[in-house]
């Protein structure tokens, strides 16, 4: 192809691609990152398109889309990136489609590759043992901050669970908790020695000095005499944190997914951990397994002589 050929070839091409994205803005009102995004995957489509074939855009076929998730894959993308980019050619093309300026849709047959699942990030125990012992247990508010925490490493509950935790779903005697969670399947969660330590001593005299006249079903409480709210939680969480000196990236989740890791460092069997997070699928828990090896790993390379 001649450069003046190239060159027309090129502006038609950016003509194409702003017309699309111009459709995107009326039809969708889209936030200017968001179509720059899709701008600059088609435009890289189309560089490659040019390069490899000297097709463009409305030319291309299934073969040239597999063949450039390829090209990007070889050049280190992640699978994340992959399936972003899967998804601005398919949104390109199935409007092309509606055009007709197409007669079909290259990414029909092209299955998005699955997105990297981020490893979900835990205390180590001696990080958990810090923040536990962050509250201030000489008033009856520091107490329940710590009762809660208890509670929430004991279980691995969500914090959703935790804070909607009712009076009647505690069984401090068998030592349970009975939760009601997602798709309301219920399940059952033993506490442990220390959990019902704390919870019968909050329950026994700070939840009753925290607010004399509260009338809710909830265990946790505030000073207003409400149940304790997820978010409220979450800023006590950070709160410790700062306290005990953790300055590892927390999530509402945290204590969860440290609960699970220790198990399973602890030698825990995969399916009774399923079981007590109350996922339904088992691939849901397996991610810990990777969370739990990798720790292993860098407490080898720290402490082997040969590590």
């Amino acid at each position: 192809m001649n450069p003046t050929a190239n060159s027309a070839q090129a502006r038609s091409e950016a003509d194409v691609i702003a017309a699309f994205i111009d459709a995107l803005w009326m039809e969708r009102g889209l936030s200017e990152n968001t179509l720059s995004a899709y701008r600059s995957d088609l435009a890289h489509f189309s560089q490659w398109l040019t390069e490899s074939s000297g097709q463009g855009l409305l030319k291309a076929d299934r073969a040239d889309v597999m063949g450039y998730l390829a090209h990007r894959v070889a050049g280190g993308v992640s699978r994340r990136t992959s399936a972003r980019l899967l998804s601005s050619l398919r949104r390109f093309y199935r409007y092309h489609i509606r055009q007709q300026s197409v007669a079909s849709d290259p990414t029909e047959r092209v299955e998005a590759p699955r997105a990297d699942r981020p490893l979900p990030g835990a205390l180590s125990e001696s990080q958990v043992d810090q923040l536990l012992a962050a509250p201030n247990t000489q008033t009856a508010l520091g107490r329940r901050d710590r009762c809660m925490l208890e509670v929430l490493y004991a279980t691995g509950l969500r914090v959703s669970e935790l804070t909607g935790l009712r009076l009647d779903q505690v069984n401090s005697t068998q030592g349970v908790v009975r939760i009601t969670g997602k798709g309301g399947k219920e399940r059952l969660v033993p506490l442990g020695e220390n959990a019902v330590a704390a919870l019968e001593g909050y329950l026994a005299e700070d939840r009753q000095a925290i607010a004399p006249a509260a009338q809710v079903a909830e265990v946790f409480i505030t000073a207003r005499g409400g149940g304790m709210t997820r978010q409220a939680f979450w800023y006590r969480i950070r709160h410790y944190a700062q306290v005990a000196g953790i300055h590892t990236a927390l999530s509402p989740h945290t204590l969860r997914h440290s609960f699970a890791t220790h198990l399973l460092n602890h030698g825990a069997d995969l399916r009774v951990v399923q079981l007590l997070l109350g996922h339904s699928d088992l691939s849901t828990t397996q991610v810990y397994t990777h969370v739990a090896r990798a720790r292993l790993q860098a407490l080898h390379a720290e402490h082997h002589p040969r590590g």
